[in-house]
């Protein structure tokens, strides 16, 4: 297919059309489909340990038992999209998006009826483990009247537990029925008067007489009505476990509104501002790679849909941090076919060289931030496996629409020669910079060619060992600023336009019987530290009083000590496993200079990052982990890209290696890879940038971290990686490479004279 110059322009245009106005077109129906979390609009996160009732072992089972018994509530309470998840082997999660009222979920959640039957001495005698699921029944009692069915499951135990206790003395030889038995509340002793009726738990006492597998009849001075309740109470909550909770969070309606709305301006105004430097620095090619990546946008969000995947906060800042890493592969490519131009090729042959020169670098990159996503997602909790499910999807939708499309696009516009002499038209690339091979003219240009980036390798090596060395003095006499996510206790976030002192603060929460051990009043925003875990009636008396009072909107987070262990245990665990796992990965794919090179690039990113949440004093939460891992699956990901340099610019080298030259040989590469490195951290900071200024303050550790994260990723790439590399590879220098040794059966006689010759 060839496009005549006078149909150029047209076609540019139609393809803006149909793309652009298509998708967005598009784009509004699809987002309205998504499903939104909590975060995004309002609702109840409840995280609950379950513990077996009679003291045994939690098993895989009776975990199962009580999440299906979760989901027969939830439904019950109306909720359009709710989620329900098993976290690790006794932890269940419970998120209810845009329920009305969060503290009347929260009592219908815990308020789970538990059948027991017990001894006359409140002995536990059997759980509702005997029982059939779902198998309570409308029955009738001797007299006619109605009645409790219970159908058997294991008759043995049963008849086990009968026969016993049928042979105890006369007035002894009773099971007692307990609903929701409550230890050192409810006694048959007390309460065996009240048996049966609204006064008391205890449903039903049976004599028995002799052991019996058969089903159960609860009988009592029911009603109808009483008798219909009772059997849905049963089906519905017969569970082997108590819930305990040890985690949650509210948010408020209105708060999730305002979450949503600045979130989303912060997304389209990063967006623009992407498409604004790709058009400004690649023009033509820049409009093709901005065409690409609306259409990335909508893909992203439309795989998103079809997974049925919920749309939180976490997920935002992944799709719009996914937005900048995405670009990264258009740069690396329009590097390369930059480099073709500037070498003698025409459009079409720097078009077709690039494409395949970049696709090795790009590949890598993106396959070492899945593996970080992936790794993200099995050690994360709730909100991290959302990041890494957006992050995850960013990178399947990057090599279909920013490698794909953009090449596609891109062979097609250079086929038929009307860019051929329009060369910065096409990708900025002055057409007086292009040799003229047909006259053996020699390359002109190259960016940064007589720059030497490792002159003042010692003074930056210095200034990085003194920020770490800082971080970590502050960190000997204050501590690390843990967040609740590991330090345990409660978060209040108060938005009111009214003006509120400190002073009026802590005095607000004495009022409710609190001590607050922090408080940061913002612009429009308050948050406010308790180191206790609130109740659910605390968290619902706070919530109100501060609505009430100051018109706010108002969201609780509580983290028991339990979750903050398991969260800081997890983090460990992902960023070891990371490093891990990109070490492996570079050393099949490079070598292990390179992968030791990279891995401590990335702990020096750590320890940056750290060290300065360390100085400043900003919390250090479960977003700021997954910024962590986020910028190692950046900077290995620029890593790879200067790796790869290095390893083509060895290879290509004609001149004997030494010592003496190598560091400059590795200075060629980065020379040839800095206008990409710093474009692409550009157009990754520029998203950042406009999440923290205009974008929700619920993810403002993200983003701080993420900034701190991609200066240091950037600069880590090309001195901390380079050096470690250039150092391990100059010791190797001279020395002679030793031999394999080749096993054989073959063998050659040995001639010794007078012997055998």
């Amino acid at each position: 297919m060839k496009l005549k110059d006078g149909r150029i322009v047209g076609a540019v245009i139609a393809l803006f059309v149909i793309v652009v106005v298509g998708i967005c077109f598009l784009f509004k129906p699809l987002f309205g489909g998504l499903k939104f979390g909590l975060d995004l609009q309002g609702g109840f996160e409840i995280l609950y340990k379950a513990e077996s009732i009679d003291g045994s072992k939690m098993t895989s089972e009776k975990v199962q038992a009580t999440y299906k018994t979760l989901q027969k509530r939830i439904d019950s309470l109306g909720v359009s999209e709710p989620e329900i998840t098993v976290e690790g082997n006794d932890k269940i999660r419970v998120k209810l998006a845009g329920v009305k009222d969060p503290e009347e979920a929260r009592t219908q959640l815990s308020t789970v009826a538990t059948l027991s039957f017990r001894d006359v001495n409140d002995k536990l005698l059997m759980s509702s483990d005997v029982l059939k699921a779902g198998g309570a029944k409308i029955g009738q009692d001797s007299k006619g009247g109605p009645a409790v069915s219970l159908s058997v499951a294991d008759k043995d135990e049963f008849y086990r537990v009968t026969k016993e206790v049928s042979k105890r003395s006369s007035g002894n030889n009773l099971i007692v029925i307990w609903l929701d038995y409550k230890e050192g509340e409810d006694s048959y002793s007390s309460e065996s008067s009240m048996c049966g009726t609204d006064e008391s738990n205890c449903l039903s006492a049976a004599t028995v007489s002799q052991g019996f597998a058969s089903d159960v009849i609860i009988q009592g001075n029911f009603k109808d009505e009483e008798v219909a309740n009772l059997v849905d109470l049963i089906n519905s909550g017969s569970l082997p476990a108590n819930l305990k909770e040890i985690s949650s969070n509210t948010v408020g309606a209105s708060f999730g509104d305002q979450t949503l709305s600045d979130t989303f301006k912060a997304g389209v105004v990063g967006i623009a501002l992407i498409v604004l430097i790709m058009i400004l620095f690649y023009h033509f090619s820049g409009f093709i790679s901005s065409v690409a990546m609306i259409a990335y946008t909508f893909l992203v969000f439309l795989v998103f849909w079809l997974l049925g995947g919920v749309l939180t906060l976490p997920g935002i800042a992944a799709l719009v941090l996914g937005i900048g890493m995405a670009i990264d592969s258009n740069v690396i490519m329009f590097a390369r076919i930059r480099e073709e131009l500037l070498a003698g090729r025409s459009v079409k042959m720097a078009v077709k060289e690039g494409s395949k020169s970049s696709l090795s670098a790009i590949i890598d990159a993106n396959i070492t931030t899945f593996i970080v996503a992936l790794i993200m997602f099995y050690f994360g909790e709730s909100s991290i496996k959302g990041f890494a499910t957006m992050l995850m999807i960013t990178v399947v939708v990057t090599m279909l629409t920013m490698v794909i499309m953009t090449r596609a696009m891109l062979k097609l516009f250079s086929k038929d020669g009307f860019f051929d002499d329009k060369p910065q038209l096409f990708i900025n690339i002055k057409k007086k910079d292009i040799p003229d091979v047909s006259k053996n003219e020699k390359i002109k240009k190259v960016p940064f060619g007589k720059t030497n980036f490792f002159k003042h390798k010692y003074i930056l090596v210095l200034l990085s060992m003194f920020i770490i060395t800082a971080g970590a003095v502050t960190f000997a006499v204050k501590g690390l600023p843990l967040g609740i996510d590991y330090k345990a206790g409660t978060s209040v976030t108060i938005v009111t336009d009214k003006n509120v002192s400190e002073k009026q603060l802590k005095k607000d929460f004495k009022e409710n019987g609190l001590e607050t051990s922090t408080i940061n009043i913002g612009n429009d925003e308050i948050s406010v530290r308790i180191d206790d875990a609130l109740d659910g009636e605390s968290v619902k008396k706070v919530n109100k009083y501060f609505e009430d009072k100051y018109d706010a909107k108002v969201n609780i987070g509580v983290i028991s000590n339990m979750v903050a262990r398991d969260l800081v245990k997890n983090a460990i665990l992902a960023i070891l496993v990371s490093m891990v796992g990109i070490i492996l990965y570079i050393s099949i794919r490079f070598k292990f200079s390179y992968a030791l090179g990279g891995v401590v690039a990335l702990v020096h990113d750590v320890c940056i990052m750290l060290a300065f949440f360390v100085m400043t004093r900003f919390e250090i939460s479960s977003m700021f982990i997954a910024a962590v891992l986020a910028i190692i699956g950046y900077s290995i990901n620029d890593t790879i890209v200067v790796f790869d340099r290095f390893r083509e610019e060895i290879a290509k080298t004609k001149e004997k290696i030494t010592k003496e030259n190598f560091e400059s040989i590795c200075n060629k590469a980065i020379q040839a890879t800095f206008t990409r490195t710093i474009l692409t951290s550009l157009t990754t900071l520029v998203p950042i940038i406009a999440l923290l200024v205009i974008g929700s303050k619920g993810i403002f550790t993200f983003n701080i971290a993420m900034l701190v994260g991609l200066i240091s990723g950037t600069y880590s790439s090309i001195f901390i990686a380079g050096l470690i590399f250039i150092a391990l590879e100059k010791r190797k220098i001279g020395k002679p490479k030793k031999k394999k040794i080749v096993y054989t059966d073959d063998f050659e006689e040995k001639k010794i004279k007078g012997i055998n010759c």
